[in-house]
């Protein structure tokens, strides 16, 4: 059985490289917008950060329903539902889709913060989770 060399490296590689292309897409994104650096510990300390809900009033922070330990399986604290971990190390599929990660940021600063995340705040998350 012959085996194309190109095509099994281009194979196993892809991963890798899709990853990197999604986060590469959202960081020039942020960029276009004004971000010019990523601080990952800015990210973490934002993740960890406990914001009161401008309708609910209730205190919420990513870590609520993501939980402290990213490579452990989370829970929608309203819905009960499982939340995949957030850390590549044990999800792979995690930060993969440009439009997946934008999604989820906006659903998920919508329901935490009551507002939209800002790009540095996104970028800033963003190399935080990369590093999982």
């Amino acid at each position: 059985m012959k085996f194309n060399l190109k095509a099994v490296l281009l194979l196993t590689c892809l991963p890798v490289a899709v990853h990197a292309g999604a986060l590469d897409e959202r960081f020039a994104s942020y960029q276009e917008k004004g971000v010019d650096s990523f601080d990952p510990e800015n990210g973490q300390a934002i993740w960890q950060q406990q914001v009161r809900h401008a309708k609910s009033g209730k205190a919420r922070s990513c870590s609520d329903c993501h939980g402290d330990d990213l490579s452990e399986p989370g829970k929608h604290v309203k819905t009960g539902k499982s939340i995949q971990p957030m850390a590549r190390s044990v999800n792979p599929q995690r930060l993969t889709d440009g439009k997946k990660i934008e999604k989820w940021f906006k659903r998920n600063c919508k329901w935490t913060w009551g507002r939209r995340c800002t790009a540095q705040e996104k970028s800033d998350l963003l190399s935080f989770l990369q590093q999982l």
